[in-house]
């Protein structure tokens, strides 16, 4: 009797340990992939395979108030980085494969 009892309880933790694990992964990771609302979610750039052109970069960038962006290359993190200026000062800038602009 007590080792069914125990057998019971074992199991009883396993399925709450697989459920919720499995709950967790289907709420998907809080870290999105691409960054849409405008601010970064990051405040370094985040390594990954980046799909942006240089020129989408260079759009990114120019949206969030800087000028004269030149120089641009991506990294072998995936990162696009560069120079621009911002409030009179020339300033490295880096565009992450989320979006985020550092």
């Amino acid at each position: 009797m007590r080792t069914t009892l125990a057998a019971l309880a074992a199991s009883a933790v396993l399925f709450g340990c697989a459920y919720a694990a499995d709950t967790a992964a289907q709420s998907g990771p809080a870290n999105t992939a691409v960054n849409t609302d405008g601010g970064n979610n990051s405040t370094t750039p985040v390594a990954g395979a980046n799909s942006f052109t240089m020129s989408e970069a260079k759009s990114r960038i120019e949206s969030r108030g800087y000028t004269k962006v030149h120089g641009l290359k991506k990294d072998a993190s995936g990162v696009w980085r560069g120079h621009a200026m911002k409030d009179g000062a020339s300033v490295a800038v880096s565009v992450d494969y989320q979006g985020n602009v550092n």
